[in-house]
């Protein structure tokens, strides 16, 4: 089982997930054009994706799915939330909904789809798995749950996000709505949050650690590297960065 990130930002999501003979895209927040090119930075082609899954219906996100699905006929899964009004965009792309957060397969990846505390109206994050192996993620959260951590432990590999840091939002030359948003219970989790959500985990079995969908403006790969590795005790180049432009080469779970 392996994975790998088109690329991780408020301008643009995608990771590929792969297992056996089968692969899933999730999320697709870039044209189609950028998409292909990206895809193609990871030896891949739009044939070879079996599926794409959605968390949320934020442009970053969800913005390049429907064309990119319509052109290259990829099936496209998501919640009745996320679909609600954008049911002619999608047609007559293939949709299977997800219901009541329940896990799904596509060939040999079991997705595990569960809620978080986001707005948008049914969002879902992923555990995937080949029976085997488990790549957690986790992103657009602006806190954890119980349930969150429950299902995150003992993966083999986790994409976390470390949106932004606090100081850094607070001082930043955002409106006070939109850093109330970010930092809110329905926004996104800042370094400190994601390194509390990590040390409330069994990491027993974490292979890769990787930091996900950083602020450009108010956050560095730098501190988010800091505040992980500070929970996991490791030195700071073991913690990846999917980043917005050049997303993240393939990591394999063994």
């Amino acid at each position: 089982m392996r994975f790998a990130y088109l690329g991780s930002g408020s301008q643009g999501n995608g990771l590929v997930v792969e297992a056996g003979e089968s692969r899933v895209l999730l999320d697709c927040g870039f044209t189609l054009g950028e998409t292909v090119k990206r895809l193609a930075r990871l030896g891949l082609m739009p044939e070879d994706l079996d599926a794409i899954v959605v968390t949320h219906e934020h442009d970053d996100h969800i913005g390049g799915v429907a064309r990119f699905a319509r052109k290259h006929e990829v099936p496209v899964w998501m919640t009745h939330g996320t679909l609600r009004g954008l049911e002619a965009q999608f047609d007559p792309v293939t949709v299977h909904l997800i219901e009541g957060y329940q896990s799904f397969a596509v060939g040999d990846i079991q997705a595990v789809p569960y809620p978080v505390p986001h707005d948008a109206g049914e969002p879902a994050q992923f555990v995937f798995s080949d029976g085997a192996r488990r790549l957690g993620v986790l992103t657009d959260t602006g806190c954890s749950t119980p349930h969150i951590e429950e299902l995150l432990s003992g993966c083999d590999a986790l994409a976390l996000e470390c949106n932004h840091d606090l100081e850094l939002l607070r001082n930043s030359g955002y409106p006070p709505s939109l850093k109330q948003r970010i930092a809110g219970r329905f926004g996104h989790l800042d370094n400190g949050s994601a390194a509390q959500l990590l040390a409330s985990l069994d990491r027993s079995r974490l292979q890769h650690l990787v930091a996900v969908h950083l602020s450009q403006q108010n956050n560095s790969p730098e501190l988010a590297r800091a505040a992980l590795s500070a929970v996991e005790a490791c030195d700071v180049s073991w913690i990846a960065v999917a980043d917005q432009s050049d997303g993240l080469d393939w990591r394999d779970i063994r």
